[in-house]
Order: C-alpha cells, then structure tokens, then sequence
C-alpha cells in the first residue's frame, strides 16, 4: 500500500478515536520529517489540529437549545391543561432535561418520562413524540393537581412515586430518599422558572 494511502487510513484511524474519546489532536514533526500525533502533548513543538467540545459542554448547549425550541409548545399545552408552564418547564427539566428520547431504567420515556400505563391513560400512542408526550405529561399534572388539592408538593411526589404512594402515607411526600430529592429539586427548578416568566 502506498505511504500516502497508510498515511490517511492512520489519520483515519486516529480522528475516529480521538472524537470518540472526546480529546483534542496534536502534530509535531520532528527534525527528520515525522509526524507524531497525540490527544496528550508533552514538550514543545505541538500544534493543534483538532479541537473536540467536551460532553458535558455539547450536552448543555444541547439542552439550551432544546429549552429554547420547545418552550412555545410547552406553553401552550400547559395552558391548554391549565397547569402554569413554569411547573412543566421544572419537571421535564428534572425528568429529562429536555430529551425527547431520554429513557428511564424503570420504562419511562421522552420529555416527561411517561411510564407505559400513564402514557394510555392520557391516550398517548408514541411517547417519544414531543407534542404527544407534553400533552400527556401535563394532563396527569392538572389530574394530580386536583387531586391533591393544588397542593404543588404531593402533585411533584405523587408524579415521582405514583400516587398510591402519597396516598399510603396519609397524603404525605413518601419516606423515599430519591421522591424527597425530587421534590426538592423540581421545587427549585419551578422557582427559578417563575422568576424567568416575571423578567420576560
């Protein structure tokens, strides 16, 4: 095979690795004329030649971007199941950051992470579908909401561990470590939301 050909199939090689890694790419030629490639520069006489965002800063612009493209619709279903949009906003916010195809160890999938048996009650027939999924999402939320009497609380555990749940513990937020925390951050989450609703 020719040096040129063995050249490109080892830069190939080393691009694939390198941006399944998540790395940054590296050349120095030496004195002689080679070509040394690295994710990990030692010395001088490196240059860049590929730069690689990190995850966690694709993933966030991701989620920037999703907020952003969405919010038009989630607004619109959550006055359409009169529940506020700032609470919808919190919980997809916490339940799947804004990924339609997020899913769930448990079965939940998209937005709102509709287990199977929600996602029929409510007449959803394709979870992952955006429009379908905040429907269904924001419909069980006004249900909880009236059946606990508007109270945002029981509503967010409820949603979290079912509402037999909440029931069982006399209309309380269950004894469970990961509703409690739930709880916790979709509250936050929602008090953050409403303070963007009242600066826009």
């Amino acid at each position: 095979m020719p040096l040129l050909s063995n050249l490109s199939l080892i830069l190939s090689l080393l691009f694939m690795t390198v941006g399944s890694a998540q790395a940054d790419l590296y050349k120095r030629v030496d004195d002689r004329g080679h070509v040394f490639f690295t994710d990990n520069p030692e010395g001088p006489g490196y240059k860049l030649i590929k730069r690689t965002p990190k995850k966690g800063t694709v993933a966030y612009k991701n989620f920037q971007q999703n907020r952003r493209t969405l919010t038009p619709l989630i607004q619109r279903q959550a006055r359409e199941s009169k529940v506020d949009p700032a609470l919808v906003m919190a919980v997809i916010h916490a339940e799947s950051a804004y990924d339609q195809y997020a899913r769930s160890h448990a079965g939940a999938v998209g937005l709102m992470q509709l287990m199977p048996a929600t996602a029929e009650r409510f007449g959803v027939s394709n979870r992952t579908n955006v429009a379908e999924n905040i429907r269904g999402g924001t419909q069980y939320l006004r249900y909880l909401l009236e059946l606990f009497e508007f109270n945002i609380k029981l509503t967010l555990a409820a949603y979290n561990a079912g509402e037999s749940a909440v029931s069982k513990y006399g209309n309380t937020i269950p004894p469970y470590p990961e509703t409690q925390l739930y709880v916790k951050k979709v509250i936050e989450y929602y008090r953050d939301y409403l303070g963007q609703q009242k600066s826009s």
